[in-house]
């Protein structure tokens, strides 16, 4: 097993908001950290980035996807690829997209689970679920939007769609053996959109900078009856605060 797990709390992943609502003006804040986890501290190697710093082409464009159909439900969908930037892109869109009127909470949640894959720095099978548990309730209770505020822009048949603009800015991961996983970090531009009583949309964007860890190697555990395969991209951990070089 791996270093001993560390505690954190109270960490911010970003404050999102400023819609006027018929009830007030709401904060939506993308939320706090409620529990232990482990956090990676990455080394003071220079960070990688990215060729084209202002691309912000769909992460899924012209790519093999592991489900077409999560398109139809408002959800981004997750790629069959190995390139670590475009994965890292998808993800970053993933955990701040969605269309209240085509799912629950509930299944959207379920849906990014999908996305993990276990910590492959941890020996043991039990260390490795517990820990891609963790990642997920991480993930959940302070990194993407909490329910409430989804309840909020469900009254008002909501949405929100992100994407990753600018350059992906990549970092080591410690105690790393294997050299499969990297914590890509980029700006992300996050577009809310809600309906008035007659059906007029309202849409104002805001933008946060976040991080993904993720395992581009052989140890990766595809989604079952799905086109991917071992050694495809798969998510490990979203971080609650942008991890810089």
């Amino acid at each position: 097993m791996m270093a001993t797990r560390g505690r954190r709390t109270g960490l911010t992943w970003a404050i999102v908001g400023g819609a006027v609502l018929v009830v007030g003006i709401v904060a939506l804040v993308i939320g706090n950290i409620l529990g232990a986890r482990t956090e990676p501290t990455p080394s003071n190697s220079p960070g990688r980035t990215t060729a084209d710093p202002t691309s912000t082409t769909s992460p899924t464009s012209g790519a093999d996807v592991v489900d077409p159909s999560a398109s139809d439900r408002g959800w981004v969908p997750e790629p069959v690829t190995t390139d670590a930037e475009a994965y890292v892109r998808a993800a970053l869109a993933a955990a701040g997209t969605f269309d209240t009127t085509k799912s629950t909470y509930e299944e959207w949640i379920a849906y990014l689970g999908t996305w993990f894959t276990p910590d492959t720095r941890y020996t043991t099978e039990a260390d490795r679920q517990a820990e891609l548990e963790a990642a997920k309730l991480e993930m959940r209770q302070g990194v993407v939007l909490p329910e409430q505020e989804w309840d909020s822009l469900a009254g008002e048949d909501g949405r929100m769609e992100s994407v990753a603009t600018g350059e992906v800015v990549f970092s080591p991961v410690p105690q790393d053996d294997s050299g499969d996983m990297t914590i890509g970090t980029a700006d992300v531009s996050i577009t809310f959109t809600r309906s008035d009583n007659e059906g007029n949309e309202n849409s104002y964007v805001e933008s946060t900078r976040v991080s993904v860890q993720v395992l581009c190697g052989s140890a990766s555990i595809p989604v079952p009856d799905s086109p991917q395969q071992a050694g495809d991209c798969k998510v490990v951990r979203f971080f609650t605060e942008p991890v810089e070089p």
